[in-house]
């Protein structure tokens, strides 16, 4: 099972991927009437990550996108941002700052990465730059060098080397790997109602989840679009 970190994290953007040829509809999935609400280049990478993943129905492509539209900000941002005024650190981060003095840290995304990702998901020590080196990144954010490793073995480019790869070509993969390692398809097939896109968000973001309402805002819209 791959696990990620989910927090509602603040995210910086990074060029998007690279955009190929316009995509017709695919089997059942009716790309053609994502045209307008979604990037060109977002769609471009959902034939190959519809393949890979089994995403056969327009349920469930409704679902995914739903939720890394949210996770993304509208699939704008693909990597973590983590730069935290000092007061803020504390809010955010209680386990891993009480009793620390935050302004050494405050504004510095590298040295909070380094601290709040030490010693878990296959990250080594504060001081070994793990935890920026293999910050979330994504359109649902792969955050771990463990998890960065499985992914890796999926998708056979390394992604361990080169962790950008998963920001700039590898977003939508990466989310759709996420949802197939932790098994959301089978909650998104079970329907169109409120009460799935909150079972939905919840296996994405914890329990209760963050953000629910925009996030059935967000399947309703590409529901409609894509039926």
């Amino acid at each position: 099972m791959v696990w990620w970190d989910r927090r509602p994290w603040r995210h910086d953007a990074v060029p998007a991927a690279p955009v190929s040829a316009p995509v017709a509809n695919v089997g059942a999935l009716n790309l053609a009437a994502l045209t307008g609400l979604l990037p060109a280049s977002v769609i471009a990478q959902i034939p190959e990550t519809a393949a890979k993943f089994g995403i056969t129905t327009n349920l469930r492509l409704a679902h995914f996108l739903a939720q890394c539209a949210l996770e993304s900000v509208e699939f704008t941002a693909t990597v973590e941002n983590l730069n935290y005024r000092a007061a803020r650190l504390l809010a955010v981060f209680p386990k891993y700052f009480k009793g620390v003095n935050t302004a050494t840290y405050a504004n510095n995304p590298a040295k909070i990465a380094n601290r709040v990702y030490a010693n878990r998901m296959g990250n080594g020590d504060e001081a070994s730059g793990d935890g920026f080196k293999y910050r979330g990144r994504g359109y649902i954010q792969l955050t771990g060098k463990n998890n960065y490793t499985s992914f890796t073995r999926f998708i056979g480019e390394d992604c361990v080397a080169n962790p950008d790869l998963v920001a700039t070509k590898y977003p939508l993969a990466s989310a759709g790997y996420f949802f197939d390692e932790n098994k959301i398809w089978a909650v998104c097939d079970k329907g169109a109602d409120d009460a799935t896109v909150r079972a939905v968000s919840a296996r994405v973001n914890g329990n209760p989840p963050h953000a629910v309402p925009e996030r059935t805002r967000y399947f309703k819209k590409f529901i409609k679009a894509l039926t």
